[in-house]
């Protein structure tokens, strides 16, 4: 519980409140005449308190970071798990330059998997896979896989072991596959999601125990409180419920209520407390002095959001870990959304415009775009570049300026109307441009004359309804809407495994730094922290070459020209990262060694190295990345190796590893600079077009006599069909296939051709946001707006 605080600042526990906890189950558990089965149930009572007590104040996303790391723990002190496996699970060192055999595993799978078979318990994994393909691709290919028996003997593996392999292959799906291995391990209590309803809590406040509800956007925690009040006679018609909502100058009011409720036992609620920084501590000590000696009945309920981030948390430890905690989260998914939506309206909002039919329906467009638009976060970038505030009050506005305009004009404006929900009411919180045009092209798809024909569907299968009341509206979406996937938000199902894949990733990582760091790894094999550091840092030196000359380059050179600047840019970058990567690993070799003390900084890069991160003091002299230290350093090594290639001669490679440069935008600049030059055409009036070639890198003998062949480019969101020359739908579970070979020329603007395009933007990773590079324009037959809800971009690396 105490490690808690590292994943959020809200999650504070003290003590004094974990006792009471303790105590209260010790109470509860069931009484025996045998000790060995009376310790069993204390166990068992006391474990499960204390873990009802904490997963109720944590939001949904940490709860089974915390059940994992509550059971990883259990096991490993009852013996009942071995320390080396559970370390490759968490930490997952795949190999790195290993080619996959198989078409069903990425090579990324395949490092994973010939890691693992170095370890005496996988002898022959790599071997049985490979053998038996057929088997091992139904598995891997199986809905849940987490749900199937493995092939072979793998199936008589411990639960362990098992989810050690399926982290190889099916790494999407290991949120599942942790939570039934909790299941198995702790019972299904720990697993089964219903909250606790709020009686159940309130039982456990008291006059200094205060009830904290950590508040999510569009959630109202007072409404529960209410009822509870109404139940035992507090209210605020009986002068005995205080409700005091601060950050308008109202906190000598709280402090009154508060102390007047601690005298004659009334209930206070404190609403936004986050809003009035400045009196936090006045509150914290108001608490203190009324936690003794006050009435029994006094109760405390207060209610604050939590910080956007760690350094701007302001609520002071003190309330926080003396509190039972409590979060109120927004329903997730389509349907419960849907409804949210229309539960902002009543009967009498259906039925105030004059242009009844034209207004339901419209009404009920923007419920659904309200809806598609909060939770097409959940995709993480390929849903939107940057995450957005909307909230319900932008849907309450819009349909007020709809009623406006629908009883002030003649005709529906419906240009008027996109504009003013895409680019005011909800475009007013977007700041990227590439979110700007998915918002655009939501309302262009669904706010058009077609509506009222009847032949406009807002997703596929769900076809927006005639005129109803307000109650059919709700049974529609009962009776109507299709089970949550991402085609309901135009996405591909791709998207969903991309944002399985990450949401695992996440929760391994805060697990594997919520480890006690202590420990050595099982017993026999004890390899310190220090050795596994040291092992790595001479591995890295020794490979790490002498940095650029670039004084002896430049007299190699005649001619200045842009590509031969771009190649002397990058080695200047090269060098800078370089050379801070060895200043700093000479350092703390000569810190482990005992020579030099070791410093914070020092601590920061071991801590790294031992985590397989990338280092703070690297990230910021490198270019944007998503890898893993191994990953990321092998990758190192090639981009090195490109630079040494071009600089040998300074001639254009036959093929250009985009990737592989710190600033892609200079290169692909240099290109429009050298044709400009050679017509003497204005740069300004130039732009880049690219065909989509047929072949692969290796096909390419020479570069092209203008522009340049570029390679190392994959799509997300769709997959690029060599033969027809477009873009089309993604196959199931290949979220990201390679582009063929790009052949990049410039042209004069007006040149261009803009019919059956879609302007696609590229990334240099899948973090998207801040990583734009270019938008290149390619080839489709279908209408580009699909490829926009689709989320389709070009990455630079995967």
């Amino acid at each position: 519980m105490n490690d808690l605080h590292a994943i959020h600042p809200m999650y504070q526990f003290s003590l004094k409140a974990f006792r009471i906890v303790f105590q209260k189950a010790m109470e509860r558990a069931s009484p025996d005449e045998n000790l060995k089965v009376r310790v069993l149930n204390l166990i068992d009572s006391i474990t499960f308190s204390v873990f009802q007590y904490t997963t109720r104040g944590l939001f949904e996303c940490d709860k089974l970071t915390y059940t994992a790391q509550v059971t990883f723990q259990i096991l490993l002190m009852s013996k009942e798990i071995n320390a080396l496996e559970l370390d490759f699970l968490l930490r997952y060192p795949a190999q790195t330059r290993v080619t996959s055999p198989v078409e069903f595993l990425s090579n990324y799978s395949w490092g994973g998997i010939k890691a693992l078979s170095s370890m005496e318990e996988f002898r022959n994994l790599d071997r049985d896979i490979e053998g038996s393909a057929k088997r091992w691709k139904k598995f891997v290919e199986s809905e849940c896989p987490e749900k199937e028996k493995f092939p072979q003997e793998w199936k008589n593996k411990s639960a362990l072991q098992r989810l050690c392999i399926m982290r190889a292959i099916r790494p999407d799906r290991m949120t599942y596959a942790v939570r039934d291995f909790v299941e198995e391990k702790l019972g299904s209590k720990y697993v089964v999601g219903r909250p606790l309803d709020f009686a159940t809590s309130f039982e456990e406040s008291g006059p200094a125990t205060p009830m904290f509800f950590i508040l999510s956007p569009g959630v109202d925690p007072l409404k529960d409180v209410e009822k509870q009040g109404k139940k035992l006679g507090y209210t605020f018609n009986n002068r005995n419920f205080h409700n005091v909502s601060l950050g308008q100058g109202q906190e000598v009011v709280a402090e009154q209520a508060l102390d007047l409720a601690a005298k004659e036992g009334h209930w206070v609620i404190l609403q936004n407390i986050h809003l009035v920084a400045k009196w936090l501590s006045s509150l914290e000590k108001k608490l203190e002095q009324h936690s003794e000696n006050s009435h029994q009945d006094f109760r405390v309920f207060i209610s604050a959001e939590p910080a956007p981030s760690p350094d701007s948390h302001i609520i002071p430890q003190g309330i926080l870990e003396n509190s039972i905690k409590i979060t109120n989260e927004a329903p997730t998914g389509m349907h419960a959304n849907l409804h949210k939506a229309l539960d902002n309206f009543t009967q009498d909002t259906l039925e105030m415009c004059t242009r009844e039919n034209e207004f339901k329906s419209i009404l009920f467009v923007l419920c659904y775009f309200h809806a598609v638009v909060a939770e097409r976060r959940k995709f993480g970038p390929q849903g939107w570049n940057r995450s957005y505030p909307f909230n319900t009050g932008d849907l309450t506005i819009s349909v007020n300026v709809l009623y406006n305009y629908l009883e002030a004009s003649s005709k529906v404006p419906y240009d008027d109307l996109r504009y003013l929900f895409g680019e005011i009411m909800y475009g007013g919180h977007i700041t990227d441009d590439w979110d700007r045009r998915l918002c655009k092209t939501y309302l262009e798809e669904f706010i058009k004359p077609e509506m009222l024909e009847g032949e406009l569907f807002l997703a596929p299968g769900f076809p927006l309804p005639g005129s109803m009341d307000y109650n059919g509206y709700h049974q529609y979406i009962d009776d109507s809407l299709p089970p949550e996937s991402p085609y309901l938000y135009g996405l591909h199902p791709n998207a969903e495994i991309g944002f399985l894949t990450q949401t695992s990733e996440k929760l391994f990582r805060i697990v594997l730094e919520m480890q006690p760091r202590d420990s050595s790894m099982g017993e026999g094999g004890v390899v310190t922290k220090e050795e596994t550091v040291k092992a790595l840092l001479d591995e890295m030196l020794e490979k790490l070459i002498d940095e650029f000359n670039i004084a002896e380059l430049m007299a190699k050179v005649e001619e200045r020209t842009p590509y031969v600047v771009v190649a002397f840019q990058e080695c200047e970058r090269m060098n800078i990262l370089t050379s801070e990567i060895k200043r700093s690993l000479k350092e703390l070799d000569l810190g482990l060694k005992g020579e030099l003390t070791m410093t914070s900084d020092m601590e920061n890069l071991q801590n790294a190295l031992f985590l397989d991160t990338v280092p703070e003091s690297w990230i910021k002299k490198a270019y944007p990345s998503t890898a893993s230290l191994g990953m990321w350093f092998a990758d190192l090594l090639t981009r090195i190796k490109e630079l040494e290639t071009w600089t040998g001669d300074f001639s254009l490679p036959s093929a250009v590893w985009l990737a592989g440069f710190f600033n892609p935008q200079s290169f692909l600049t240099a290109i429009m600079q050298s044709t400009a030059r050679k017509n003497e055409w204005p740069l300004d009036k130039m732009t880049l077009q690219c065909d989509v070639t047929k072949k692969n890198r290796e096909d390419f003998a020479s570069p092209p006599r203008e522009g340049a062949y570029v390679y190392g480019l994959f799509m997300e969101g769709a997959r690029w069909d060599a033969q027809a020359g477009i873009i089309t739908d993604a196959r199931l579970k290949e979220l990201t296939p390679a582009m063929p070979v790009i052949f990049i020329k410039a042209i004069p603007a007006d040149k261009q051709d803009t019919r059956s395009v879609y302007p696609c933007p590229v990334y240099k990773t899948r973090q998207r946001g801040p990583t734009y590079v270019w938008t290149f324009n390619l080839k489709t037959r279908e209408n580009p707006s699909k490829w926009v809800l689709a989320g389709v971009a070009l990455l630079l690396q995967i």
